[in-house]
């Protein structure tokens, strides 16, 4: 869920939700308003979204461009991480009304990158940059990565994972090797480094963007979800099923 700009006046938001339609999972995103008896749905902003029981995406940011960014999980077929066609292994990038940038990198698509396994967290630097965080292949070793995004960049999965390279394919900024993150939302804070969250690896880290050094800033307090910066706070919620806790603490 992300609140639309104009939250204050609309009351509106978006949200990515996963669904069956005859048998079929499938996710979308739509529209919807707080009344006061509760949300309701306005609209529809972008269907037919391949979804999975594992390698689902789902997260919204809006980028500084004021356009709607979605990411989405390959859905356990890894081979359409890499069809261009399918929605599935991607970041969309598309208006607040749903409709398709004229400045998107392929034609009539809301793809905005490609050969990604499962992207759970994207956020931008104060110079505009992009970056997302992603989940590797656990069974083969972490491979987890962090990368710096760019309109029609093929991310490689299946075809490569952590270090490995290939022509036409993006290498992460950084990858975790043998150790697995499951790495979900993250945030770039104003000394330009990437706060990451670690559901598996319990554990919130910082990763510097000028140097490439990783500092762990918080641990013992189990999965955390996500990472939020607010009037000189940082404030992480945790996803352990039970008692979790909104967790303050310093910049």
């Amino acid at each position: 869920l992300v609140l639309a700009p104009n939250f204050a006046q609309t009351k509106q938001a978006y949200t990515y939700h996963t669904y069956n339609e005859n048998g079929t999972i499938k996710n979308r995103i739509i529209l919807i308003e707080k009344t006061n008896d509760g949300w309701r749905e306005v609209r529809q902003i972008l269907g037919d979204i391949p979804g999975g029981a594992i390698h689902n995406g789902g997260r919204l940011a809006i980028g500084p461009d004021h356009q709607l960014y979605s990411t989405t999980g390959d859905t356990g077929k890894d081979e359409l991480a890499q069809n261009k066609t399918s929605l599935a292994g991607k970041i969309l990038r598309i208006t607040l009304n749903g409709d398709i940038p004229s400045d998107n990198p392929f034609p009539n698509s809301p793809v905005y990158s490609y050969g990604h396994r499962n992207v759970q967290g994207i956020a931008w630097s104060k110079d505009g940059s992009m970056y997302a965080s992603e989940h590797g292949p656990s069974p083969m070793g972490g491979h987890d990565e962090i990368n710096k995004i760019e309109p029609g960049k093929n991310y490689g999965w299946p075809v490569i994972i952590g270090d490995q390279k290939k022509e036409g394919m993006e290498t992460p900024l950084y990858q975790t090797g043998n150790e697995t993150w499951a790495p979900s939302g993250i945030k770039v804070n104003e000394q330009n480094e990437i706060l990451i969250t670690c559901l598996r690896g319990e554990k919130l880290v910082k990763y510097s963007i000028s140097d490439g050094s990783v500092q762990t800033v918080l641990n013992n307090v189990g999965r955390i979800r996500d990472v939020y910066l607010m009037n000189n706070g940082l404030y992480v919620i945790t996803s352990n099923g039970q008692n979790d806790k909104l967790i303050k603490i310093s910049n």
